[in-house]
């Protein structure tokens, strides 16, 4: 599949045929996240992939009782080393200091994870909404990890229109922030 296809193609599903997904597929998707930049190239994701029925039925329930994630034949958990990161740089006048990039290359890596899982013609959810503690318990995954999101993997059982986008004249400026071209409303 084209790559910008594989873009426009992919949803957020939450209905899942029971059909299984071959182990070399999920590690076609694994490859795919572990390709994903990170900041300093620190690499701090961890997954654990979860096929098991009985497993998945409990994650359902540790994410907020979302049921449809019951139905996927497998769940992704998404995490990192909470303790462990990059040293900020050094300070310099008017530097912004970032907090800690983990999460946010956690969160780059299960967006590779996810349109691999769309050019193999699966559907995908990332889901944020979980129990942390609950789910670390389920999968034994230690204390000082953070968990940053649970991603649902299967053969789609529904073709869900495509989300309405804002045109770019809404969300793009070139060379400087215009505000007259600012049409967005505060909610």
């Amino acid at each position: 599949m084209d790559f910008f296809q594989t873009v426009r193609q992919r949803r957020s599903i939450r209905k899942y045929k029971s059909d299984p997904i071959p182990e070399d597929h999920i590690t076609q998707m694994l490859e795919a996240a572990r390709f994903a930049p990170s900041a300093g190239n620190y690499q701090p994701w961890k997954f654990v992939v979860v096929r098991e029925p009985t497993t998945i039925q409990r994650l359902a329930r540790a994410a907020r009782k979302q049921n449809f994630l019951a139905k996927a034949a497998a769940i992704v958990i998404a995490f990192a080393d909470a303790n462990v990161f990059l040293p900020p740089p050094p300070r310099e006048p008017g530097l912004l200091m970032i907090p800690p990039c983990f999460e946010i290359d956690v969160m780059i890596a299960i967006e590779h994870l996810i349109l691999a899982a769309t050019a193999l013609g699966y559907g995908s959810c990332w889901v944020g909404a979980f129990n942390e503690s609950e789910v670390k318990q389920v999968v034994s995954i230690p204390d000082r990890m953070k968990i940053v999101a649970l991603v649902s993997l299967g053969v789609a059982a529904e073709n869900p229109k495509p989300p309405s986008r804002k045109p770019l004249s809404e969300i793009v400026f070139h060379e400087k922030y215009n505000k007259i071209e600012d049409n967005t409303q505060s909610l």
